[in-house]
């Protein structure tokens, strides 16, 4: 069961959070397909919810805060002083959204969007070091970017982040990335049918099952699963739109 109560080093993806357009819905929606629990939801923190498996946090969901902005999955990176990575971002091509934003003694945020337009988030860790859990049923497996310019987008997140990146053999230009040795994530083409930006995937037992468990519950299937080296994957939208992904993992 790997399992982290420590911050993440930088440049790692760290967290997922999602805005919710109907978030009790959302909770409900969640908690069928990966058997989450909820903590927080504290007014000061703008009923901002901690998703837990097992009683260690795995990602977050609060009330969509724009509503012209469509609910999708964010992912954050891990960053050591936010300020600075701030700076590599503007001097990189991208756009600061949120100044770094104190959340109480929990951390310090950033959203911003690569030059391409893709929103990402940092995570500068306080008493909230990110996801506690991962690589298992119900929690955070991978984290991949689908860009209409992957050179330029390598060369931007390279900027930013210090990311060495590293062609799959046979991927078709997919690469990974990482900072030291194994790999924290992917990045490609756009691939048609499957929306463009930052993708979240979760690992669950059973690839199918987790399909037919969120269809039933009004899911859509944008990718249907299939076997890689990897695992068996798909690729799917919740009730309200937002594109997230399914890994099939063993149980630890």
């Amino acid at each position: 069961m790997p399992t982290r109560d420590t911050p993440w080093p930088a440049g790692t993806p760290c967290w997922v959070d999602y805005g919710a357009a109907d978030l009790a819905a959302a909770k409900e929606f969640y908690t069928a397909l990966l058997g989450w629990e909820y903590t927080g939801g504290d007014p000061e923190f703008g009923g901002y919810l901690n998703a837990e498996k097992d009683g260690r946090q795995v990602a977050g969901l609060g009330p969509q805060m724009d509503p012209d902005d469509p609910p999708r999955w964010t992912t954050y990176f891990a960053t050591d002083d936010a300020a600075a990575a701030v700076a590599r971002i503007r001097e990189a091509g991208g756009t600061v959204l949120v100044e770094p934003m104190e959340v109480g003694p929990m951390g310090t945020m950033v959203v911003a969007l690569d030059p391409q337009g893709n929103p990402i988030g940092l995570w500068q860790s306080g008493e909230h070091t990110g996801v506690q859990r991962y690589n298992e049923p119900g929690s955070l497996v991978w984290n991949e970017a689908a860009v209409d310019d992957p050179e330029a987008a390598r060369a931007f997140y390279t900027a930013v982040f210090g990311f060495r990146f590293e062609e799959i053999p046979g991927g078709e230009g997919y690469t990974t990335f990482a900072t030291g040795g194994d790999p924290l994530g992917g990045l490609g083409a756009v691939v048609p049918g499957v929306p463009k930006g930052w993708s979240t995937c979760f690992a669950v037992t059973s690839t199918d099952g987790a399909v037919a468990t969120a269809t039933s519950s009004g899911a859509k299937v944008l990718l249907p699963a299939e076997d890689t080296e990897y695992g068996r994957f798909a690729v799917l939208t919740d009730p309200w739109g937002a594109s997230f992904s399914v890994m099939e993992v063993a149980a630890g």
